[in-house]
């Protein structure tokens, strides 16, 4: 196992280019599932998620191919229906494969998905709104089991709150039921967006991409197309906050300001200065970060994946920072891992209450999820010292060349081997 090793003390800058959306990439990979034939996505990100969803469709008997950021699925006229636990368990992401293959075969079953360590997200908002269009839905033994008599139908689903995932598969089961179906508090992200893009492509017809309301006509059939994946907002993100902490001045490529709006006002308020650059943005902090208060919610709030960042930010800045998590409830598992490299933190349930130091110190710390491996790993640029980040594949997962932009944006980092644990007997 990896691990990385950050020097600390350095300030970023430079350009960064940020390829295509993981968040995205991963649902038009289950997208293609509702058209025989062959489609094409690029701007594909190479990380293990993607690898483990290309293997989720090969074992449903499609054809994945992939060279550079640019993958081949060959769908079957008639795919499989179930996607085993040893690979669903690993990736949360594969439970949208449920909507489509409903709505193509009538049948599925989908194992109780896994994903990151940030807390209960559960598929009760799923279950509900395809029971609403005629699914019979049951658990048994760790699966997801879904049916239909003949074909789904529309109907109007209100959610209780705007899940992304949940969107995701009603969007994808509703293409192909017969009438029309409404997605009311529907998930607005720019990710959603990218899918009903596809699917229009693809002959779906939907109205309200974009907004809280998805209208969705359904039709017979679909046919395959290629598509480009939208940029990774939270990747984007990422470095804009690494700037604002390093002191640095970075340009960021392949994400446009409108994605990460109450993200990138939030650096301004504490102190950074934001510019729209061509296909990007620029962010430059000549001086320490000001306390900023920060809440995540959906979209178009401020993203929860930001949220160690965010947290990160308030560590070094001067004064003291309010943080609430609204979305996931182990969101604030990695704290104590900052922690260890001097962050000043208290947290009382969803809130975390930051009093910014100066400089970190270095230690080891271990990344809990994705985006929490990212956050340590930029807090360590702002410690004195080394800093150890173990349990690296985590950040490969949403990160596909995490070290490498890091050093060409000036950062010492490297990327070694972790020493084998000790086994201790009797």
């Amino acid at each position: 196992m990896d691990l990385l090793r950050v020097f600390g003390g350095a300030r970023l800058a430079g350009d960064v280019d940020v390829v295509g959306a993981k968040n995205s990439a991963l649902k038009l990979m289950a997208v293609t599932l509702l058209a025989p034939g062959r489609s094409v996505i690029t701007n594909v990100p190479r990380i293990t998620d993607i690898a483990i969803m290309a293997e989720v469709l090969r074992r449903l008997g499609c054809e994945v191919t992939s060279e550079g950021d640019r993958i081949e699925i060959d769908v079957p006229d008639e795919c499989g229906t179930e996607a085993d636990y040893d690979l669903v368990r690993r990736l949360r992401a594969s439970i949208c494969v449920l909507g489509p293959l409903l709505a193509r075969r009538g049948h599925v079953r989908v194992a109780h998905p896994g994903g990151d360590a940030i807390g209960s997200r559960g598929l009760d908002m799923h279950v509900a709104g395809l029971r609403r269009m005629g699914a019979d839905i049951t658990s048994e033994h760790g699966f997801v089991i879904a049916t239909v008599s003949e074909r789904l139908h529309g109907a109007t689903v209100w959610l209780d709150f705007p899940s992304v995932g949940a969107t995701e598969n009603l969007l994808m089961a509703a293409v192909l039921a017969k009438g029309t179906t409404e997605i009311d508090n529907a998930a607005r992200e720019p990710e959603i967006v990218d899918i009903c893009e596809m699917l229009t492509a693809m002959g779906a017809k939907i109205g309200g991409a974009g907004t809280s309301q998805l209208i969705v006509e359904g039709v017979d059939a679909l046919r395959p197309v290629e598509h480009r994946t939208v940029g990774d907002r939270i990747v984007a993100g990422t470095w804009a906050f690494a700037a604002a902490m390093t002191r640095g001045e970075v340009t960021v490529h392949g994400v446009p300001v409108a994605h990460l709006e109450i993200a990138l006002d939030k650096l301004v308020t504490a102190g950074a200065e934001v510019d729209p650059v061509g296909d990007g943005f620029r962010v430059r902090m000549g001086r320490r970060p000001t306390a900023v208060d920060i809440v995540t919610l959906p979209f178009p709030g401020f993203p929860t994946d930001l949220l160690p960042m965010a947290v990160g930010l308030a560590a070094v800045s001067e004064g003291a920072s309010l943080i609430t998590e609204n979305i996931f409830d182990g969101r604030f598992m990695f704290i104590q891992e900052l922690v260890r490299l001097g962050a000043e933190i208290r947290t009382d349930g969803h809130h975390a209450v930051v009093r910014g130091r100066e400089r970190l110190s270095g230690a080891p710390v271990s990344a809990t999820d994705i985006r929490a491996g990212a956050g340590l790993a930029v807090a360590a640029l702002c410690g004195d010292g080394v800093t150890e980040v173990s349990h690296v594949h985590h950040i490969d997962r949403g990160y596909p060349t995490f070290a490498a932009d890091l050093t060409g944006l000036g950062a010492h980092v490297e990327r070694v081997q972790a020493p084998a644990e000790p086994v201790f007997g009797l």
